[in-house]
């Protein structure tokens, strides 16, 4: 299984790769699925919502 980050509900993060790719927002429903891999909800600004990988997004560094 690759390595997820430290994803938690409320984050804010980017979509760096998969379908989804480019699109940001706040992390959500935060799951475990049958094979193992995480998967998470993102809630854009507009109120879109979309299922994705863990391994897929960012979280942005906080400076």
């Amino acid at each position: 299984m690759n390595a997820a980050p430290a994803l938690k509900d409320g984050d804010l993060c980017a979509v760096v790769g998969g379908t989804h790719a480019g699109k940001s927002g706040t992390v959500r429903d935060v799951n475990i699925s049958k094979t193992g891999h995480m998967t998470i909800t993102v809630v854009q600004e507009n109120g879109d919502r979309f299922k994705t990988l863990a391994k897929n997004v960012q979280v942005p560094k906080v400076a």
